[in-house]
């Protein structure tokens, strides 16, 4: 295994792949994207370096010479090591894409993978799982949009927005996948649970009530605010920060 050092750095990824040409694409791409990077050629390998170097994010290949992706992430999770887990899989599968996320994996990425996606994805998962303890008091930040947790309160260029505990709950779990496309089953899961059995149209519904609420008004001065949710027709939906000029 090996670890760069550069002195700064977004965080500390594990590339765990057995296929040497894609772990130093890979790693020499994560690099170059500002993350210090440790590699492993299998999943002993990616156990040992996980204990000794503590990573903030695995890049986790499902098919190893020794154990698969998913048996590393269920020893790590026996283990207490939270850790978020990406998988990389050459399958297409659901069957595979269910296990993964059974075991304890946060997201997927199906090979051949661009390299700007697996960054996103990280990026997404990163924040996702790091938001809230990297923020004072439980604040989530997106543009001029910001969520306290510990207030439940929430503002959008200032202004206070009152929104029901259900809009709070989904605007929270958007805010925290900004960037990312969530699809209406993924809001599902997170805001009404597993056991909810409603229709997935509640979900535009609630979308709706959110957009009136938080990007349909107008800011101090008058002015009406960037809209921030966006819907990916056919896929599902995302908050994303508007452009610079």
């Amino acid at each position: 295994m090996e670890r760069s050092q550069q002195s700064r750095t977004e965080a500390h990824l594990l590339v765990v792949d057995d296929e040497p040409n894609i772990r130093d694409l890979l790693a020499s791409s994560l690099r170059f994207a500002g993350f210090e990077v440790s590699t492993a050629g299998d999943g002993n390998g990616a156990l040992k370096c996980t204990e000794k170097s503590s990573p903030d994010l695995i890049v986790l290949d499902v098919m190893l010479p020794d154990m698969d992706g998913f048996t590393v992430a269920r020893r790590l999770r026996e283990r207490d090591v939270s850790t978020p887990i990406l998988f990389l899989t050459a399958r297409d599968d659901m069957a595979d894409k269910v296990q993964g996320l059974t075991v304890g994996g946060d997201d997927y990425v199906t090979k051949p993978f661009g390299l700007e996606e697996v960054i996103a994805r990280i990026r997404a998962i990163l924040r996702r799982t790091h938001a809230i303890e990297n923020e004072d008091d439980g604040v989530v930040r997106v543009s001029d949009l910001v969520l306290d947790e510990d207030a439940h309160e929430v503002h959008r260029a200032g202004i206070e927005v009152e929104l029901s505990p259900t809009e709070f709950k989904l605007l929270r779990y958007l805010m925290l996948n900004a960037g990312r496309v969530v699809s209406k089953s993924q809001i599902l899961d997170h805001v009404w649970e597993y056991d909810w059995n409603g229709d997935a149209a509640i979900v535009e519904s609630y979308i709706s009530y959110l957009r009136r609420k938080v990007d349909q008004i107008d800011d101090r001065d008058g002015n009406p605010v960037t809209p921030l949710i966006q819907t990916r027709r056919g896929v599902g939906y995302m908050l994303r920060e508007p452009k610079a000029e």
